[in-house]
């Protein structure tokens, strides 16, 4: 029993209907990747605006002016007067003794 023109056509036929339906099924997906793909880009980016705002908070917060405010405030320390500086003279010699 020989293949007969028609049945070669419904061959072809399917298998370009096959072939349609793959292609058809990977650019959806493809499209659908893409969407994600631009979510998590838009999210790295306002992750990354994040940091570098809590950075700049940190250094701002951990400069000398704010712990200082910070240690006037909480522990009631104050910056020394030149009064209150006493400096200490080290001998260079540790078995001398003044």
């Amino acid at each position: 029993m020989s293949a007969k023109g028609r049945h070669w056509v419904m061959l072809w036929l399917l298998l370009f209907l096959v072939v349609a339906v793959i292609v058809t099924a990977r650019q959806t997906s493809a499209i659908s990747i893409s969407g994600r793909l631009t979510k998590v880009r838009e999210n790295r980016t306002a992750l990354e605006a994040q940091r570098a705002e809590l950075q700049h908070r940190i250094r701002e917060l951990s400069g000398r002016q704010a712990l200082g405010r910070l240690a006037e405030q909480s522990l009631g320390l104050h910056a020394p007067s030149d009064s209150e500086i006493v400096l200490l003279k080290i001998p260079a010699n540790p078995d001398e003794h003044p």
